[in-house]
């Protein structure tokens, strides 16, 4: 049987309870970790593997981290979706019998994380939990630990619906039951989610603070996310907020797939920021603001009371330019309040961060006095509602000093005259060497031995020194001897002796009290927590609000109107974000109008022709009317829209094994089952990953039934231009096309929306635009004559028994083409000489005898003007 130390047993007692983390076990300077966690985490850290021998032959695997830099490599673990179990000593070696007791502080956890270089200042940083109320309903809970936001909703649908809304925000870690772990375990490992059990719930003592407005049914998932946090934290929850329960009803719903086929915070391309909605929006000049912003675009209102009130403050805002202007100065000086108050609650907060939070409750008072100097209702409403937070101010002016170390334990972080006793200390400590100086000069005068010193050395202390040839000089009996020198003698007074232990004890008394005075000033200001959350509220909203309205300013958006029916019109709508990246180039505006009487449109047109930007723009004027904000168009009447479902682009879910036609079957049976007669609903090509009648009968088949079972506001686009005919049948239903035309063999793309159907698809031409090799160009030619020269296929409203007939019937009749007509050319095809006019045999022949290379730009140019002014003169 294998012994161990008494160490190593200790070690071994306390691993048991942390099995699925790293055990960093503090031993002197340094985090230990022994066995299986030291072969792995010198892997992950790429940190030296070492041996304890112990009292085995088998040497125990063995490495460590400096403590000192031991964020650095948690943060490094956590990142990569591990959990580290922080081992401290809980007791004074010097007063240890035995084995020094050690206990775990601290939990950390991907979701737990409070600091470091992967916290994005503007992203929330949220723990999840979640429990199954029925087969098809979930509680879910969320908190950003940082912060102490809390908030809860139901999740309609199964695990992949929840995954989805842990990928929405980001969640890495879930708290779930036994039951849900096992249930989710793979998809949890397939997505990068890190599943951590919780058996228990908080109790209702502690919890009711944090849960008593919530629906009964919602409790017991925020309790046990309580729970988690209090038995990993083992710290305060003094900052954390009351859990709040976000009712789908006031708030426009953006399922995931949507939020990222609208792109509204990552982009499709890369999964960054740029080229979204956010990166146009966010002109906030704070970390609260940021996160403010992205929490609205998460939840943009339904209410439509609530949106005109942001509107009017937008409203405000715009009109008082140099105000706004004056606001933004003030804010940026402003630090992320809402992460301070959560580091003072955690006792993690350090003497620059006091600095950080007193300088930015100076600026309050400011703010207020701009808003209030506005004279507008709105902005002087805002300023009243401010907290000015005077009195922590003073506090902390009192306390701290302008600029304290990073580290609370090496002094300079309490202001002089804070404390009597710490300003004796300190005087003690700074005047000491001058004291010293002031004494030998009074020794030299009273015995006359000018070389007579005072020393130090760290054995034997202060000291007198003499050399022996001066001891005569000297009263020996005011001395007492403490050291002999082969050419000198040593001494100490009873003032020096009194003297040294003051100087001596000076500065670690003097680090000890005010240690001791900043953690007192620390639980002193728990206190002011929830003061300090609520003005770091005020302050994001504002920050959003001027970001609104500089936005505004710069792209020169419109303020939307709302009204209590379902008709949609914008006039002169504008993509936003592409209008943006196409920079000083000319964006094609276009109007969207849908009435009662006709509310789904068909889109038909080219690729490229800007169908799906089109569709896109239209969602996103709406979800930037229902956050609260102006919108890129000339006019904008809007009713309250409950929902935005989107079917756009295409991609296979490795992840999830799923084909890129299965995805938009998914994606759009979601849709269909949860829209309403208030949604607004995007359709782009559906059926295109099919056969063409198996996708040109699925798609029929959806209009027609969201035109007549749900009748939301449709915008449906297809290559299908036989569907064109449904015009005629379904009467909401209107045609409009995105223009293109055809010059010289080649398509120039308009990019107007127009009434009525497109009248061809323009593939072989974007195709030829790709560079395609010209023998597949002319070959498709051909083939496109053969193919229109068929009879086509006529729509009609069927039945889906009847539908299923059809495609059968159709499939028969596909048309069978022979090998030959199949065949690639390899050669290029003999085809008759062009007849020409004279005009174009003489431009022809100027450019044959043109020397390129010899030309400079602006010849070239003349000479390319004369030749094209020889041709139009011709035609």
């Amino acid at each position: 049987m294998t012994t161990y130390t008494p160490m190593m047993q200790q070690y071994l007692e306390v691993k048991k309870e942390y099995q699925d983390a790293f055990l960093f076990y503090r031993l002197g300077d340094f985090y230990e970790m022994f066995f299986e966690d030291a072969i792995n985490a010198s892997q992950i850290l790429e940190i030296t593997l070492t041996a304890r021998a112990g009292n085995t032959d088998n040497p125990i695997p063995m490495c460590g981290v400096p403590h000192h830099a031991a964020k650095n490599y948690i943060e490094t673990l956590v990142a990569k979706g591990y959990k580290v179990a922080i081992c401290e000593q809980t007791e004074d070696p010097k007063q240890a019998k035995g084995v020094v007791k050690r206990e775990v502080v601290q939990l950390v956890t991907p979701g737990t994380i409070m600091e470091g270089k992967t916290i994005d200042g503007k992203t929330n940083h949220f723990l999840a939990a979640a429990e199954e109320l029925s087969p098809t309903e979930i509680a879910f809970a969320y908190l950003d630990v940082s912060t102490g936001e809390a908030n809860t909703s139901t999740i309609e649908g199964s695990v992949k619906e929840l995954i989805q809304q842990l990928q929405a925000y980001t969640i890495r870690e879930l708290i779930v039951t036994e039951q849900l772990y096992i249930l989710m375990a793979e998809q949890a490992t397939n997505y990068g989610i890190v599943l951590s059990r919780e058996t228990e719930e908080m109790e209702d003592v502690k919890a009711g603070q944090y849960v008593s407005a919530l629906p009964a049914n919602l409790q017991p998932v925020a309790k046990r996310l309580l729970q988690y946090i209090e038995r990993t934290q083992m710290r305060s929850l003094s900052h954390i907020q009351a859990f709040s329960f976000t009712e789908s009803k006031n708030y426009l719903r953006i399922d995931t797939n949507s939020k990222r086929n609208l792109e509204l915070i990552q982009s499709i391309r890369g999964g960054d920021a740029k080229g979204t909605l956010l990166w146009l929006l966010d002109e906030t000049v704070t970390a609260m603001g940021g996160r403010k912003l992205k929490q609205w675009m998460h939840l943009p209102l339904a209410s439509k009371h609530a949106i005109e009130a942001r509107l009017a403050i937008v409203t405000d805002l715009l009109e008082e330019f140099f105000v706004r202007g004056e606001l933004q100065k003030l804010l940026k000086q402003v630090y992320d309040l809402e992460r301070l108050a959560g580091r003072v609650a955690f006792g993690s907060v350090g003497g620059r961060d006091l600095a950080q939070l007193r300088e930015s409750l100076r600026q309050v008072p400011a703010i207020q006095a701009k808003l209030l100097e506005s004279g507008k209702e709105t902005l002087t409403a805002l300023g009243r509602q401010l907290d000015l937070c005077t009195d922590i101010e003073a506090l902390l002016s009192m306390a701290i000093t302008d600029h304290p170390p990073i580290s609370i334990k090496e002094g300079d972080v309490i202001r002089d005259s804070y404390n009597e006793q710490l300003d004796q200390y300190r005087y003690a400590s700074r005047n000491g060497k001058d004291w010293i100086a002031q004494l030998e000069q009074k020794e030299r005068e009273l015995t006359g031995i000018k070389n007579l010193k005072i020393g130090y050395n760290r054995v034997f202390g202060y000291y007198i020194e003499i050399t022996k040839s001066h001891l005569g000089n000297a009263d020996l009996a005011r001395y007492e001897r403490k050291q002999t020198l082969a050419n000198a003698e040593r001494y100490i007074t009873e003032e020096l002796k009194e003297k040294e232990a003051l100087i001596l004890n000076a500065e670690e008394q003097s680090l000890a009290l005010e240690y001791q005075l900043f953690v007192e000033l620390r639980e002193e200001l728990k206190a002011f927590i929830p003061r300090v959350q609520a003005l770091a509220a005020q302050i994001s909203e504002l920050d959003v609000f001027i970001s609104f309205a500089v936005v505004t300013d710069k792209y020169r958006f419109t303020k939307p109107t709302f009204h209590d029916g379902r008709a949609l019109t914008i006039i002169e709508g504008r993509h936003p974000v592409v209008e943006k990246m196409l920079n000083k180039q000319m964006y094609v505006p276009n109007d969207c109008v849908l009435t009662n009487d006709k509310n789904m449109m068909l889109i038909t047109g080219p690729n490229m022709s800007g169908k799906s930007t089109y569709m896109r723009q239209v969602a996103l004027i709406v979800v930037l009317a229902q956050m609260g904000c102006y919108v890129p168009a000339e006019v904008a009447e809007l009713p309250i829209t409950d929902q935005i479902f989107t079917r756009i682009g295409a991609a296979d879910d490795l992840v999830a094994g799923q084909s890129t036609f299965m995805v938009e079957m998914l994606e759009s049976q979601h849709a269909i089952t949860h829209a309403t007669k208030n949604s607004l609903l995007l359709f782009d090509e559906i059926g295109r990953g099919t056969s063409t009648y198996d996708g040109m009968s699925l798609a029929q088949a959806m209009m027609e039934y969201i035109h007549t079972e749900i009748g939301a506001n449709t915008l449906f686009s297809t290559h299908y231009h036989e569907l064109t005919d449904l015009e005629t049948q379904l009467e909401h239903l209107k045609n409009v096309h995105v223009s293109a035309t055809e010059k010289d063999g080649r398509v120039v793309f308009l990019h107007k929306v127009k009434t009525g159907a497109a009248d061809k698809s323009y593939g072989v031409h974007v195709a030829e635009l790709a560079d395609m090799p010209q023998a597949i160009i002319d070959r498709a030619r051909v083939l496109l004559e053969e193919f229109e020269s068929k009879e086509p296929v006529k729509v009609s409203l069927l039945t889906p028994t009847q539908l299923l007939e059809h495609d059968q019937s159709v499939e028969k009749a596909k048309p069978v083409l022979k090998d030959e007509e199949l065949q690639l050319s390899l050669f290029e095809a003999v085809r008759e000489e062009p007849q020409l006019t004279q005009g174009e045999r003489d431009v022809l022949e100027a450019l044959a005898k043109l020397n390129v290379m010899g030309t400079t730009p602006m010849q070239a140019m003349t000479t390319l003007y004369e030749l094209q002014q020889k041709l139009l003169n011709d035609n």
